[in-house]
C-alpha cells in the first residue's frame, strides 16, 4: 500500500535553519520536529521535516537560493490581544514590522498575526463602524483590538 499524497509548505533558508526551528519551538510552543538530514555528522542541519500548529513544513538550509518575499505569508489566527502581542514581539524581536498585522522573523518569513476577534470588528453589521474598522487596520502594524468600533 502506498502512502497518501501529502501537500507540505517548502521554505528555503539561506543560513541557520536550526536557529530558526530552535526560535519557532520557543515562540509557536506547538513545533514538532520530525526528521532533521544533515550532509555528516557535523555539518549544519541541511533539512528538517517538522509541522507548526500541525500545519506541515520542510525547511532547508542552502546559501544561494531564492530569498524570501511577501507574496507568500504564513498566517496564525490567534485568541486575544494578549497572544497578539506576545506573538509580535517574538516574531519582530529581530525581524521586521509591517501593516495590518504582517511581520517578519529573521530569516525572511512573512507572517499574519491575526486575533480571530477581528472578524466581528471587520464584518460589523453597521456598515459604517465595518468601514471606519477596515480603516483603521489599514493604519495598524501590529492589530490593536482596541482600536477597533464596536
Amino acid at each position: 500500500m502506498s502512502d497518501p499524497t501529502v501537500l507540505k509548505t517548502f521554505l528555503w533558508y539561506q543560513n541557520d535553519l536550526e536557529g530558526a526551528l530552535n526560535f519557532y519551538k520557543e515562540t509557536f510552543k506547538d513545533v514538532v520536529v520530525r526528521e532533521e538530514n544533515r550532509m555528516g555528522p557535523d555539518a549544519p542541519l541541511f533539512t528538517a521535516d517538522f509541522t507548526i500548529f500541525g500545519h506541515e513544513f520542510i525547511g532547508m538550509c542552502v546559501e544561494g537560493g531564492p530569498v524570501f518575499n511577501d507574496a507568500v505569508s504564513l498566517s496564525i489566527q490567534c485568541d486575544g490581544q494578549e497572544e497578539t502581542d506576545r506573538l509580535w514581539d517574538a516574531i519582530t524581536a529581530e525581524g521586521e514590522e509591517g501593516k495590518c498585522g504582517w511581520c517578519k522573523d529573521k530569516w525572511g518569513v512573512s507572517w499574519q498575526i491575526t486575533p480571530i476577534q477581528m472578524r466581528d470588528y471587520l464584518g460589523n453589521p453597521d456598515p459604517e463602524k465595518a468601514q471606519a474598522n477596515w480603516m483603521a487596520l489599514r493604519n495598524m502594524g501590529k492589530i490593536q483590538l482596541s482600536d477597533f468600533q464596536v
